[in-house]
């Protein structure tokens, strides 16, 4: 008899697994890029693979990593990370690989062609956001933005700002309410 897969039962320990986001497990979070956040307005943002040898990904489990200075350029087809720094692993050895050198992405033909028409109109450039593990594989998050103007950013922690004045004046006055 012919029973669909998805009223299978699951096999394993599978059923406890927490669930972040539409598709795959839990994220665990590597390294972020807060100054991307800063100093860009995302438009668009994409999930990649990422191609690492060995060391970088015992390298990237020991979380010492750094995206400020990374991105994305799209080669002949192929999407590559530049200088992110994922630093050489402290136990490796000749077979080390070097802290600054270019990654691969995986993405989609089409998620690599619309960037790559995108990245090309003026002002629009590729960051990445964080990198992290999703069931056991490494991955990059990366984002199509456009750069912003000082301006822009002023106006944008003058609203961060606003906004943690009255979170902090609302759960001032619950506070005040519950103890009257």
């Amino acid at each position: 008899m012919y029973v669909p897969k998805e009223s299978q039962p699951k096999q394993g320990g599978g059923a406890g697994k927490a669930r972040d986001g539409e598709k795959g497990g839990k994220r665990k979070i590597v390294a972020q890029n807060k100054k991307a956040r800063h100093d860009y307005a995302i438009i668009d943002t994409y999930e990649a693979g990422i191609v690492l040898t060995g060391t970088e990904v015992k390298s990237l489990r020991e979380g010492r990593t750094s995206l400020t200075d990374g991105f994305v350029h799209i080669d002949r087809g192929e999407a590559w990370l530049h200088n992110a720094h994922i630093p050489e692993y402290h136990q490796g050895s000749w077979t080390n690989h070097s802290a600054r050198r270019k990654r691969k992405l995986l993405l989609h033909r089409e998620e690599i062609d619309k960037l790559e028409s995108k990245a090309q109109e003026t002002g629009h450039t590729i960051v990445p956001l964080a990198l992290y593990f999703r069931d056991g594989r490494a991955k990059a998050e990366i984002a199509l933005a456009r750069g912003k103007k000082e301006y822009d950013k002023r106006q944008t922690l003058r609203e961060k700002q606003d906004r943690r004045e009255s979170d902090r004046a609302i759960a001032a006055a619950k506070r005040r309410q519950r103890g009257v």
